[in-house]
This record gives C-alpha cells, sequence and structure tokens, in this order.
C-alpha cells in the first residue's frame, strides 16, 4: 500500500506545472514574514498561527460592514469545506467589530465559519491590509506568500485548484527533501 502511494505521489508530482499561474486577483509578492496572529474566536478559544511543515495559511481580514466581504463569506465557507481535508489552515479575523454584530452577521450568511476577533484593530493593522477584505496565502516557513485585495469567489473550481496545487507542490518538496538524506 505504501508503495502504491509513493507511486502515486510521484506521478501527481510529475504533473505539476512549474509555471502554474495564481488565478485573477491573486497576487504573487516577495516572500516575508507574516505578523504574529494570535486571537480568540467566538466560543473564547485563543488561535495562535504558527509556520507548520507542509502546512499553508488562508488569512482573511473582513468586516460586516463591508460590501465585498459580506458577498464574499459563503464562498469561503465553501472553501474552508472543501479544502477541510487538505493541508491548509484557516484563519478568518474580524476587525473591530462586537461579536454581537459578527454573531449576527454570519449567522445569515456564512454559519460555519469559525472567525477569530480582532476586537481593537490591532492585529489587523501589524498585517496593514490596504483595504477589506483582504487576504494573504502564508507557505509553511511563514511566509506570505500571495496577497488578495478585494473579494474573490473561492467556490469557484480555479481558485481551490491553485490552493491544492500550492499545499500539494510543498508537500512532494518536503518528501523529496526527506528522501534525500
Amino acid at each position: 500500500m505504501k508503495h502504491l502511494l509513493f507511486v502515486a505521489m510521484i506521478m501527481f508530482a510529475c504533473s505539476l506545472r512549474a509555471d502554474v499561474s495564481p488565478p485573477k486577483g491573486i497576487i504573487s509578492v516577495p516572500p516575508r514574514l507574516a505578523p504574529a496572529l494570535s486571537l480568540e474566536n467566538m466560543d473564547g478559544k485563543r488561535v495562535t498561527m504558527s509556520a507548520v511543515p507542509g502546512r499553508w495559511s488562508f488569512v482573511h481580514f473582513w468586516a460586516s460592514w463591508c460590501g465585498p466581504c459580506r458577498r464574499e463569506m459563503p464562498a469561503i465557507q465553501v472553501l474552508t469545506h472543501k479544502l477541510a481535508q487538505s493541508e491548509w489552515d484557516f484563519y478568518i479575523v474580524n476587525t473591530a467589530e462586537s461579536e454581537d454584530i459578527i454573531f449576527s452577521f454570519l449567522g445569515s450568511v456564512a454559519p460555519e465559519i469559525d472567525t477569530l476577533l480582532d476586537t481593537d484593530g490591532l492585529v489587523t493593522e501589524r498585517w496593514q491590509p490596504r483595504g477589506l477584505p483582504s487576504t494573504y496565502l502564508v507557505d509553511p516557513a511563514g511566509n506570505i506568500r500571495y496577497v488578495v485585495i478585494g473579494g474573490q469567489d473561492w467556490s469557484q473550481r480555479e481558485y481551490q485548484a491553485f490552493l491544492l496545487y500550492l499545499s500539494k507542490r510543498d508537500r512532494v518538496n518536503t518528501l523529496n527533501k526527506a528522501g534525500s538524506h
């Protein structure tokens, strides 16, 4: 069984093209270390982002008063379901709103989203989004590699395929490095 899995991974790695470009709206940026992110969720549980080998992070900043955020949130809920078994961690960060406003908003558009509460806006300030919504794709080493400014339809296949490509590419690279030692 292990041999079969290894063969499948090799076939997948060979099928990956080095020139896969991001879909519309996803901007490649020079790698830079992502700022710290440690916030409580709606249940009062502290969630901290950390670099995990092989796992990418999807860090999304939003607010209920933002029109594009309102339209995008159901698609993010779909994305989190589609990639639940992948090598992606999701950090959905509400910027400076009360729990009542957040609860009411999410209950009507994306009831399964577990948002983090940046009640004072300081974490958002450290990340310096150019507007809301803003999404950062952070590689397993903790570097911001892609930025998305404005809302996207994350439920579209091209976005999901790109995110899966990133995680699978890094997974293959990690296995290759481990095998060469």
